[in-house]
């Protein structure tokens, strides 16, 4: 199971077409797309803007979309979120979090909606936990994970994303549950995976995740045709 994120129609239609067979409008937008330190500032506004973006450029691949920090607080207020995503286009909904959000994904799901959860490394906490780090090191935290893991698929998620677990956990859950998981930096042994899609072509070279090896240097390949292009302008040359 192939997914990358996109955030606006070229990129989308570009993935779409590439053959992936998920595209995840993240809330990481808020780091990748708008320069923010972390993806807590993301409003359902701009979800809402770049779903509609991204679902013009998609005919074939489950359109997902992030619930943003502070959109699903109670079930109500998840499924207005949830709603506003849909009308947007989205197929599929994405949360963070585990035991503790398992009311609010049994009421999406309840709903009608498709779900994707989100566990291991939760971007929409980074500020209460400080720093990214790897999850699943200690016995506590395997058995924590593999709680919450399965709270999400009794409340009716169809998959569920590990972001930084460690890979024997990362192998452990997958092979506990009958739904799908989808690691980023989790290992091998997941379902499938899923990758910033800026990370994987190299776009941001001041940002380069460890756990990614960028197939392309398209960060520096832009930069040097607007270097060149500067140095055409500026000498008079004719630009074609």
């Amino acid at each position: 199971m192939v997914a990358l994120t996109a955030y606006s129609y070229p990129f989308a239609r570009l993935i779409d077409e590439a053959g992936a067979d998920i595209i995840l409008v993240g809330d990481s937008l808020g780091m990748v797309e708008h320069g923010r330190p972390d993806t807590t500032e993301v409003t359902l506004e701009e979800m809402v803007f770049h779903t509609r973006s991204v679902r013009r450029g998609v005919s074939s691949a489950l359109l997902v979309s992030d619930l943003p920090f502070g959109s699903y607080e109670s079930p109500d207020q998840a499924l207005l979120s949830a709603h506003t995503l849909k009308n947007a286009g989205a197929d599929a909904i994405k949360l963070e979090g585990g035991t503790e959000k398992a009311e609010v994904a049994a009421a999406l799901v309840s709903e009608g909606f498709e779900l994707m959860g989100h566990l291991g490394m939760l971007p929409q906490k980074i500020r209460e936990e400080g720093r990214y780090r790897i999850k699943g090191k200690t016995e506590t935290e395997k058995l924590s994970l593999l709680s919450d893991a399965l709270a999400i698929q009794e409340a009716g998620a169809f998959s569920v994303v590990l972001e930084l677990v460690t890979p024997p956990v990362a192998a452990e859950i997958t092979a506990s549950l009958h739904i799908p998981t989808i690691g980023i930096g989790s290992g091998s042994a997941c379902t499938g995976e899923i990758l910033v899609t800026y990370d994987l072509i190299g776009l941001t070279p001041w940002f380069k995740p460890g756990f990614v090896q960028p197939l392309a240097n398209t960060g520096e390949l832009v930069r040097s045709c607007v270097q060149d292009f500067c140095q055409r302008v500026r000498s008079r040359k004719k630009i074609q």
